[in-house]
């Protein structure tokens, strides 16, 4: 099932979207595609709904998308997850992952204004799938055990401002959680349909020039993995969202290629979870 939000910020509806790409609204099914529709018997009763036949069907033309969930407790990140971005970017292969966090503030929807922030002269793009928690994890007893855990799948960019990560600060968060820096969507694809998260294909451009053409294939630390690795350390809520990393073709591994400016274009998305498009502007 793909469940997405629909309407103005902070106006939202659930909506799902069917197999032949119609919007159905799902408002009489749930107030809004949270932590608690997760956690609960939301998905049920929305497949339910959805099979049942009746849900009003939303005209898309003009909607806005908003990312596919609201309020994310915590937004936590994977870096250097992939074999070809940790070679471009000369670091060693980590024998741990990088973990970092991102401020839930920077949740916006798939197709909404980034914004450069003042002062930046080194923003950059990471396409990079995202893992949304469906119940909560403490302590999970390996990767199997995590499987049971996640909700679903969506496509995320992590933008990233890197004088402000890697120069100003020992730690990353000044580059990683400027405001508007995590498009999230279009939707949500519950895990129970979204297949093998270690055989999809990513693929990022900018002004039309492919950049970043990756596999999930070429994570150094798998998705099941991830998600019981941080367990150990945080408990992680449903609706919380983890993004697992990006593979090579970012900015900060090309050595001549120009960061992002206001008024640049990136298109984003991974194999069978839609795709994003971002116009940026200046903060």
């Amino acid at each position: 099932m793909k469940l997405l939000r629909v309407g103005a910020p902070g106006d939202e509806r659930p909506a799902v979207r069917t197999d032949d790409g119609r919007l159905l609204d799902l408002s009489s099914v749930a107030s809004d595609i949270d932590g608690a529709f997760l956690a609960g018997d939301g998905v049920d009763r929305a497949r339910a709904a959805v099979a049942a036949g009746g849900l009003p069907e939303l005209d898309a033309e003009g909607l806005r998308v908003g990312a596919p969930v609201a309020r994310p407790g915590k937004v936590v990140c994977v870096g250097l997850n992939y074999q070809d971005h940790a070679a471009e970017t000369g670091a060693p292969i980590p024998p741990r992952p990088v973990v970092f966090m991102k401020d839930p503030g920077t949740v916006v929807g798939p197709y909404d204004e980034v914004l450069i922030p003042r002062g930046s002269v080194k923003t950059d793009w990471e396409v990079e799938l995202a893992v949304v928690i469906g119940r909560r994890a403490r302590y999970l007893d390996g990767p199997d055990a995590a499987r049971a855990v996640i909700a679903g799948y969506a496509v995320s960019h992590d933008v990233s401002e890197r004088e402000f990560q890697l120069e100003y600060s020992p730690q990353w968060d000044l580059g990683k959680s400027c405001e508007t820096f995590n498009p999230l969507g279009p939707w949500l694809v519950t895990a129970d349909e979204a297949g093998d998260p270690q055989n999809l294909g990513l693929h990022l451009s900018v002004n039309g020039v492919k950049r970043q053409d990756g596999h999930t294939s070429d994570m150094i630390f798998p998705v099941y993995d991830i998600v019981s690795y941080l367990s150990q350390y945080m408990v992680l809520e449903p609706g919380d969202v983890i993004n697992t990393g990006t593979p090579a073709g970012v900015a900060l591994g090309l050595p001549g290629t120009p960061f992002l400016r206001a008024g640049d274009t990136v298109e984003l998305s991974v194999d069978g979870f839609g795709s994003q498009r971002q116009t940026f502007g200046q903060a």
